[in-house]
């Protein structure tokens, strides 16, 4: 606009000096004088005229033709992009039924595979068993029952699913309704917000973006119908325990599977839950055989009689990194490559606009979140010196290792931890560094620095005051610079050490959390502390429950980098009211985990590492062991990830993604041929691609 104005500026300056040097050389005695001059001159002058008269005319229009910017550039082709897909649109529904996807085949991708459902029933397998689904964290609707004033007209509405609306339009009365009591982890005063039911409540977590609907698809076309197939909805914000306290979730789940078998002619059901949905549906199976009125009273043989198979999907078993990195500084691998490619935007206070610090106030009154906290601590994560998953080299095409790969004898050069590879250890169980030496280091050349190494100059005071940071306000405020200081310069913290640490940064949330939550490993399970509720999530301090013929399936997808650890460094804008840790976006490096971003990765489905989603299922639950008392069967089944090979695949049939595996067709076969009566020796047993069975014999658990 600026440089509009100038240009404009420069040229009336000009126009003005050639009129004024027009007028200068025709002052009127001149003009006196030509007056008595020949017709010939005088029509010179008039010539002149003219030329400057076209001069400005011409100007004029260059002035007033509009210069084609990068922006009309980019509207054009969008433009452009959208009517010719409008138009391919409308030709392509005019079409028979049959024909679009005849010359998709002809011309593009070939005959196209038939889903599961149709295959299977060409092979005679039809609905058996009934099914019920569990939906894991975010991925059920959440909707209005009771709230403020900002929320008249949402009655019955999603505040959570569906188009997410109201979060654009009324974003800070959203915040409220969906934020939990940060004393009781409740309902917050006159606000009732509650699990969408039904199949509906988690077929699709936005429109077109399917979860379950897939999968229910096909297994109506072996014929399941609603009444025997149910979606067991709950309010995933809450802790396990007071879904039932609140709503009654796990009374009626109960209560639901119960009559899906009398109505089924004694057919046990089929439990697929998905993602956080194994954790609680684990703590179900404890619930259910506890006395009342702690437990369900359906005594030690409910789940024999029941239930026929648990079909965990993606379920993160032992905990994944990601969640401690969301409560520790609301991001994970994306938030941080969106800080460092627009540095400052999402922790923007110009407009009261601190999207990262909201989402830390609205998400640690969500205690669920705390379920998935890593479980087992340093035997199963490992510490600062080793980690299950070390000689993982994540660029290689297969991830199967070299056999010069598989040892972990560390050796020391330069004090950096080198491998047998010739890279860099990538120190996994290091899960939190401040700072890439941290990362990289040998542990002895840590601790020998710390000695050596001033620390962080002390400031005194809190953070802030409550008032002063308003809607944003965050337990780290709570805190002063020497707390801050303090945990940065303990450089390194492993598995043992995260649950102190959050109980540093956020002591109301780990109220809460040591209540409902164990994270521990138990050494003897008979020890009657770990009959407590807070203990039936975690796989680790709980048994399996004495049903010999239910089958425990580890489905999940492998084949993708996942987060496993993270690089952070103190925030350079911890004098105002930001979060002040981030994850360091800028330490990259050649490391056999792939470091970027500031992240280690390792294999996975992109959110649960293979350790954590199949570690449980080949070995702690695998035959008779003191997890698995009665024996039943457990099965590993990895799905290698493919993306989309045409557009007709949409997010992909071979999918091994977190949530696109819902969609995966060998997947929804191995489901439906289980719900039709099989067992897991019979669709194939064990499928493993990853190094699970490597990192798994490196793990001393007592079993």
């Amino acid at each position: 606009m600026l440089r509009r104005r100038v240009s404009k500026q420069v040229e009336e300056e000009e126009e003005a000096k050639t009129t004024s040097e027009y007028i200068v050389d025709r002052d009127p005695a001149c003009e006196l004088k030509e007056s008595d001059t020949d017709d010939s001159s005088k029509s010179q002058h008039e010539r002149q005229k003219d030329k400057l008269l076209q001069k400005k005319k011409e100007k004029k229009k260059r002035k007033g033709a509009r210069r084609w910017g990068c922006l009309d550039v980019c509207c054009w082709f969008i433009g452009y992009v959208c009517v010719i897909w409008w138009f391919l649109t409308v030709l392509f529904n005019a079409m028979p039924s049959a024909l679009p996807q005849f010359v998709m085949e002809r011309m593009f991708t070939g005959p196209l595979p038939d889903p599961p459902g149709v295959k299977l029933r060409k092979e005679g397998l039809f609905a058996k068993h009934p099914v019920v689904f569990v939906p894991g964290i975010v991925t059920g609707g959440l909707e209005l029952w009771e709230g403020k004033p900002c929320a008249d007209g949402l009655f019955r509405k999603r505040l959570w699913g569906g188009t997410f609306g109201e979060i654009y339009k009324r974003p800070k009365c959203w915040m409220e309704h969906m934020s939990l009591n940060n004393e009781t982890g409740l309902d917050p005063d006159g606000i009732r917000v509650r699990p969408v039911s039904g199949l509906v409540a988690a077929d699709y977590f936005a429109p077109g973006y399917f979860v379950w609907a897939v999968l229910i698809q096909n297994l109506a076309q072996i014929g399941y119908e609603e009444k025997n197939m149910h979606m067991a909805a709950y309010d995933w914000r809450l802790t396990f325990q007071n879904t039932e306290v609140r709503d009654k979730s796990l009374s009626r789940l109960k209560s639901t599977i119960e009559t899906m078998v009398q109505t089924s002619a004694g057919n046990k059901v089929v439990v697929i839950p998905h993602s956080m949905g194994s954790l609680y549906f684990l703590h179900f199976l404890k619930w259910v055989e506890a006395p009342v009125p702690i437990g369900g009273g359906g005594g030690p043989d409910w789940c024999a009689s029941h239930i026929k198979a648990t079909m965990n999907i993606a379920g993160p078993l032992l905990g994944v990194p990601k969640a401690f990195a969301g409560l520790f500084s609301a991001e994970a691998k994306d938030i941080a490559v969106a800080r460092a490619i627009a540095p400052g935007v999402l922790g923007n206070d110009r407009f009261g606009l601190q999207t990262l610090e909201h989402m830390m106030r609205v998400t640690r009154t969500w205690d669920a979140c705390m379920s998935m906290m890593p479980k087992g601590g340093n035997t199963i994560w490992g510490d600062a010196n080793w980690s299950p998953e070390e000689g993982y080299a994540c660029m290689k095409s297969k991830f199967a290792p070299d056999e010069h790969q598989v040892s972990t004898k560390i050796k020391q050069e330069s004090a950096v931890d080198i491998g047998p590879h010739g890279k860099p250890f990538a120190h996994y169980g290091r899960m939190v560094a401040f700072g890439k030496e941290a990362a990289v280091l040998a542990y002895s050349a840590i601790l020998e620095k710390r000695k050596g190494s001033p620390k962080m100059g002390s400031r005194n005071g809190k953070l802030h005051l409550n008032a002063s940071c308003g809607d944003v306000w965050t337990e780290y405020h709570e805190l002063s610079w020497d707390d801050m200081e303090d945990v940065a310069n303990h450089d390194v913290y492993c598995a043992d050490d995260l649950v102190g640490l959050m109980e540093r940064v956020a002591p109301k949330l780990m109220v809460r959390g040591e209540e409902n939550w164990g994270f521990g490993l138990a050494d003897d399970l008979d020890d009657p502390k770990y009959q407590h509720f807070r203990h039936w999530s975690n796989p680790l301090e709980t048994l399996l429950p004495n049903a010999p013929e239910m089958e425990v399936f580890c489905l999940y997808g492998v084949g993708i980098l996942t987060e496993r650890s993270y690089i952070y460094k103190v925030s350079p804008s911890t004098d105002t009211c930001n979060i002040p840790f981030r994850i360091d976006s800028s330490a990259d490096g050649d490391s056999e985990g792939c470091l970027k971003g500031g992240v280690q990765f390792v294999d996975g489905d992109e959110t649960v590492p293979a350790l954590s989603a199949g570690f449980m299922c080949y070995k702690p639950w695998k035959g008779k062991t003191r997890f698995n008392p009665a024996s039943s069967s457990s099965y590993v089944r990895e799905y290698n990830h493919a993306p989309p090979t045409n557009l007709l695949e949409g997010r992909g049939t071979q999918s091994g993604s977190h949530v696109d595996i819902m969609g995966n067709f060998a997947l929804i076969e191995d489901i439906l041929r289980v719900a039709s009566g099989q067992s897991g020796d019979e669709i194939g047993g064990d499928r493993i691609y990853s190094d699970l069975p490597t990192w798994s014999e490196r793990i001393n658990l007592k079993l």
